[in-house]
């Protein structure tokens, strides 16, 4: 017998279409003004914000729906500075040695160094990590499937999450990231995924001047 089960979808909501129109265009309106920061204020943000931010990134799609993500929150001041002197030493021998010529030059229109101040100064760091497998119950392991895409997923959902709060993040990822399992505890077998600096912008916080690519640059409709 199969242990597939199925219950009734109460939860799906349809729209008419000119409300349906209506709410994408507000959707995007919303989201283009999102930009990632690297200046951030030092102004405290409840932790049930974040809370609330981190249930909307636990709903997203997985393989087998396993879920296979974790996400270490991080307030305390010494260990965000823990994180800010690992993260320098890897950045540095990146910026140094590591990075091609080419990928420097991709990076100079962003303006960015081997200098992270924003790991101690934002109030929220959030280590994501993906588990290549979990555990069962009885111990026993289990095989997560497509966990590099559905930590994706589940991380864009919380970056999204946090913008609509009216928050400030940056997705940082020094490479290799393997210091973040030591400092934060957790085991070999997750993987770090991304370091997401999270919190206000500060009251003079300044972007680069890029723009996005448009809908015709990066979509291709097939219609026949």
């Amino acid at each position: 017998m199969s242990d597939y089960r199925t219950v009734p979808l109460d939860s799906y909501r349809e729209y008419p279409l000119d409300e349906m129109r209506e709410r994408v265009q507000e959707f995007y309106a919303d989201i283009d003004r999102r930009r990632t920061v690297r200046e951030f204020s030092n102004r405290p943000v409840p932790r049930d914000i974040i809370e609330m931010a981190l249930k909307a990134a636990g709903t997203a799609p997985s393989g087998a729906n396993l879920q296979p993500w974790h996400f270490v929150v991080v307030s305390g001041a010494e260990t965000k500075k823990k994180i800010r002197v690992a993260a320098e030493i890897e950045e540095r021998e990146f910026y140094e040695h590591r990075a091609s010529a080419e990928w420097l030059a991709a990076l100079a229109p962003l303006g960015t160094d081997s200098n992270k101040p924003f790991l101690e100064t934002a109030p929220f760091l959030i280590a994501v990590f993906l588990q290549k497998f979990g555990k069962l119950p009885d111990g026993r392991r289990v095989k997560h499937y497509y966990p590099v895409e559905s930590t994706g997923l589940a991380t864009g959902i919380l970056v999204t999450a946090l913008h609509q709060a009216g928050l400030a993040t940056l997705t940082h990822t020094p490479s290799p990231m393997k210091f973040l399992n030591e400092i934060l505890d957790r085991p070999k077998s997750e993987r770090p995924f991304l370091l997401l600096v999270v919190g206000y912008p500060a009251e003079d916080a300044e972007v680069p001047d890029i723009s996005r690519k448009s809908l015709e640059d990066f979509t291709s409709f097939i219609e026949s």
